[in-house]
């Protein structure tokens, strides 16, 4: 019996193991759905292609070894998800997205929505083809997948003619099989000697865990290391939640005073781009040692002393595996006992923050409200969407586990919050789902309460609406005059009603005494939720420009 391709599309992904795709519809790509209903496939329709791609990177951050995937039509459906694209091409979520296009056989006519979508995404993508014949969709997307896992994982795009989608194929055709986790490579074994070495000779070494260890699945191995050497640990990107808060070697508010003072320093996945002010806070005589799943990214910005090139969980088990072997005792626990002495200090200066009755609410009292409700809730997952707020919130909200935690990762995409809500909710329906969101980024994607309440998902967001553009607004002012601002001003605005009327659940919080209780009379409503908080508008500025 003849099927389309649609149907062809969908037995791909379902031996790709994918639950659900992400979506706004399209004439273009609509065989696609009437084949996931044959497969099980739940189809999730969003209001704005954006975010259903920013819904497919979270899928795969929130399902390791999974691909997420989205589904977009052509012309104005794919250029609106470029900005979801580049986020996951920038943060190595392995996705695949299907492009819409006008029929194979009126191509350079100028059908509806036709243009060059491949040389669009091609420069943020790890993959990107087109299939010209129907028989051959399963084909390329086993290509396209077995793109965006390997290496450095990253999103690919399969574009797909209309009349190629719709065309029909006896039902014979082979589905091949599709892995989505690559094989583990270990690094070199010189290498790892040579990384050992030099932490023999190193009393004031620390680690910074970052993206690549989400990535490599390394966590387990690494904290066995970590605990075993008792090394100052740091955390950024998706590195956050891959070390336990309660590990004695666990710190955040130190990182400062510790790069000032190493003499080594291991790199776990982390890069040296503006998070880490591009390798310039690291002294010159530092030794480095850098762990990553690719050559291409080791020495970017600072030459490494040790690259060790592999998955990192190979990686750790070879470093522990080596040390055995020297007979290398490495404890590193009075370096460590230092800056947690430095921690201890640094939190009892923010303390009176913390618990400050200032109206408008100060925003540490804010994020300490939520930290504190957040201790009551069982395995909540938190996602950062904002500029200042979120910094803020970084600071003070707990990562108690890998995946607890969710932000845009280095292309600092705004709009994320909602559409990360979504895949994370559908992904582990039995855990809550907090935004923590700034009144800026809210404008992006906040229309997506309309897909929760559709779906019926409780996700609750936190606004901080301090009515500006803080991160600008500050070096702004700074610079060029606090009677000079242009573009960076707000209004209060009432987004709670925003969601009400979307049929949300809906609160303004003005004192700082009321936010425990909005937060449970949110979770009560059994609705999607948001608390509209006015905080403070800080325009103190330290300096910097956040690039």
């Amino acid at each position: 019996m003849p099927v389309h391709g649609g149907k062809l599309a969908a037995k791909a992904l379902k031996e790709a193991g994918v639950e659900a795709i992400f979506t706004l519809s399209g004439g273009h790509i609509m065989p696609i759905y009437d084949g996931c209903i044959d497969e099980g496939i739940k189809v999730v329709d969003v209001r704005h292609e954006q975010a259903a791609v920013h819904a497919a990177d979270s899928w795969a951050r929130c399902n390791p070894g999974k691909v997420g995937v989205a589904a977009i039509t052509a012309g104005p459906g794919v250029t609106d998800g470029v900005t979801g694209i580049a986020n996951a091409w920038r943060a190595n979520s392995p996705i695949l997205v299907f492009g819409g296009q006008g029929p194979f056989e009126n191509l350079r006519r100028g059908s509806l929505q036709e243009m060059d979508h491949l040389g669009v995404v091609r420069p943020i993508t790890k993959y990107c083809d087109a299939v010209y014949e129907t028989k051959r969709i399963p084909e390329y997307i086993e290509l396209a997948i077995r793109h965006a896992v390997s290496g450095i994982p990253g999103p690919a795009y399969l574009e797909i003619p209309m009349d190629v989608f719709m065309g029909q194929v006896e039902e014979d055709v082979t589905i091949p099989r599709i892995r989505t986790q690559p094989p583990r490579i270990s690094p070199d074994r010189d290498e790892v000697r040579r990384a050992i070495e030099i932490l023999q000779k190193s009393e004031r070494p620390m680690l910074m865990a970052g993206t690549s260890v989400k990535w490599s699945q390394a966590a387990e191995e690494m904290n066995r290391f970590i605990s075993e050497t008792h090394i100052p640990t740091y955390v950024n990107g998706m590195g956050r939640g891959t070390v336990p808060h309660d590990s004695p070697e666990f710190l955040n508010r130190s990182r400062r005073d510790a790069l000032k003072g190493i003499d080594c320093i291991i790199l776990a996945g982390t890069l040296l781009d503006f998070r880490m002010r591009f390798g310039q806070t690291i002294p010159a005589d530092a030794k480095i040692i850098q762990l990553d799943m690719d050559a291409t990214l080791i020495g970017q910005n600072r030459q490494a002393d040790v690259p060790l090139v592999g998955n990192l969980a190979c990686a750790f088990e070879l470093m522990q595996e080596e040390m055995k072997n020297q007979g290398a005792k490495l404890d590193f626990t009075a370096w460590r006992d230092e800056l947690r002495g430095i921690e201890v200090e640094a939190e009892k200066k923010v303390e009176s923050a913390l618990n400050s009755d200032e109206v408008p609410i100060d925003p540490q009292r804010m994020c300490r409200e939520v930290r504190d409700w957040l201790e009551t809730l069982d395995r909540p997952i938190v996602i950062g969407d904002g500029g200042d707020i979120v910094a803020t919130a970084a600071k003070i909200l707990p990562v108690k586990g890998e995946g607890a935690w969710m932000d845009p990762g280095p292309l600092g995409t705004l709009g994320v919050g909602m559409p990360f809500a979504i895949a994370a909710k559908l992904a582990h329906p039995d855990r809550p789902v907090v935004i923590i969101y700034g009144d800026g980024s809210f404008g992006f994607n906040g229309f997506e309460y309309d897909t929760a309440v559709r779906f019926g998902l409780p996700i609750i967001g936190v606004l901080g609406n301090d009515a500006a553009w803080g991160q600008m607004m500050r070096p702004q002012g700074a610079v060029y005059g606090w009677d000079r601002l242009e573009g960076v001003l707000l209004n209060r605005t009432r987004y709670d009603k925003v969601v009400e009327a979307l049929g949300g659940h809906g609160e303004h919080v003005t004192e700082p005494g009321d936010m425990r209780a909005a937060l449970d009379r949110a979770v009560a409503s059994g609705k999607p939720a948001l608390l509209n908080v006015d905080i403070r508008q800080d325009r103190e500025y330290k300096g910097g420009i956040y690039v």
